[in-house]
């Protein structure tokens, strides 16, 4: 198959429906969009970024801004919030809704449910969309600790393995509890046990992070021009499992490892940490047309260079899952000049996808205005332009 017929052959999502009740600065709102490109425009602080994070919530994990849940609720409503979307899959419909009830004589709730039928988690939403995002907090990625790296490889891992985010979460639920058995002396048959599964789950995500890398690194060299706006990225995972990892077998690098932690408890416990594993890996990256360090690129460089890994990973999940992601761009484009900005569109139409955009000046989507859906956003309120 050619790559215009698997592009063709993509399933391309579209929310036709967004629907917020009690959700952040809205009591209430609809809004209807039909086109492939979706532009907010407002104010700062009128409520776009609230309308990006309502989608995002229809992904595992905490949506865009990573919240807790009962802090999406509206402050004066009554402490719950629902979100729906109603999205066209190739011709046919589905309706995808998340809420969320405050604690009464019950705990707390949230409820998912697909066409109104109750589902587990978010995880079901994964077979409908898959949703991707960009944020100006990831303009200090390549610059910021990597911690910031390994989760946002994390969220591009979880773009296309929609279990991944619940693997990283039990390793570190158990990293948390080797390091209170070390710090209490615990007994050694439980720390076995603890760093059984440590190695177990630590070897699964690094081989989900390793396998992303390598997927994208290949998608990024394929598809590589040196002339486009938006250079692109060589990136690799440094990380002690990483580099075993591409030389033995999943089954040795994690009976290795388990060694290594059960040799290492002295000096863990010492340090009130684990000292090697996967939360301690980092995505190195480079600006490819010049080889240079993307930390030690313009501020400017660094913002072109992250978009372009941004739409190389919502190719690449549209590759893997045969599904054109839904993109959220947050003020994206608000710093690039008219020649990348317009770059910027024309990449977005060629990716096919649905994305949804901010930006606080009208004039950002000026070129738009016959290609896209466009709403004006105020406190509490959306309107068609």
């Amino acid at each position: 198959m050619s790559l215009q017929d698997a592009n063709q052959a993509l399933v391309r999502p579209l929310i036709s429906r967004l629907t917020l009740r009690d959700f952040r600065s809205y009591v209430a709102l609809d809004i209807r969009p039909s086109a492939r490109l979706v532009a907010l425009t407002g104010e700062n602080g009128a409520g776009k970024t609230n309308i990006l994070e309502a989608i995002s919530m229809f992904s595992p994990g905490r949506g865009l801004r990573r919240a807790e849940i009962g802090q999406c609720a509206r402050r004066a409503g009554p402490g719950g919030f629902a979100v729906s979307i109603e999205a066209d899959i190739r011709g046919d419909g589905v309706q995808l809704g998340h809420g969320y009830e405050p604690a009464g004589q019950d705990a707390a709730t949230r409820r998912f449910r697909i066409d109104r039928a109750p589902v587990s988690s978010a995880r079901a939403f994964a077979d409908y969309v898959n949703v991707l995002w960009q944020t100006p907090a990831m303009d200090g990625l390549f610059s910021g600790p990597a911690g910031e790296r390994r989760r946002f490889l994390d969220r591009l891992t979880l773009g296309a393995d929609a279990d991944h985010g619940a693997r990283v979460a039990r390793l570190e639920r158990a990293l948390r509890n080797r390091n209170r058995l070390l710090e209490d002396q615990g007994d050694s048959r439980w720390l076995s046990a603890a760093e059984q599964e440590i190695a177990s789950l630590g070897v699964a995500v690094a081989s989900a992070r390793l396998d992303t890398t390598e997927r994208l690194s290949a998608l990024i060299e394929a598809g590589r021009n040196d002339a486009s706006p938006f250079p692109h990225a060589v990136i690799r995972l440094e990380g002690d499992l990483e580099r075993m990892l591409v030389e033995e077998p999943a089954f040795t690098v994690e009976e290795r490892y388990r060694a290594t932690l059960a040799e290492s408890r002295r000096r863990d416990a010492a340090a009130g940490r684990t000292l090697i594993g996967p939360q301690t890996s980092d995505l190195v990256v480079f600006h490819g047309p010049k080889g240079v360090a993307a930390q030690d690129c313009s501020t400017g460089e660094q913002k072109a260079l992250l978009t372009g890994l941004v739409l190389a990973h919502a190719r690449l999940v549209a590759a893997m899952s045969g599904r054109s992601p839904l993109l959220l761009l947050d003020e994206a484009a608000a710093h690039f000049d008219s020649r990348r900005r317009e770059a910027l569109y024309e990449e977005l139409e060629n990716f096919g996808g649905q994305v949804w955009m901010t930006g606080a000046d009208p004039e950002l989507f000026a070129s738009l205005s016959d290609r896209a859906d466009i709403f004006t956003v105020a406190p509490g309120t959306v309107e068609r332009r």
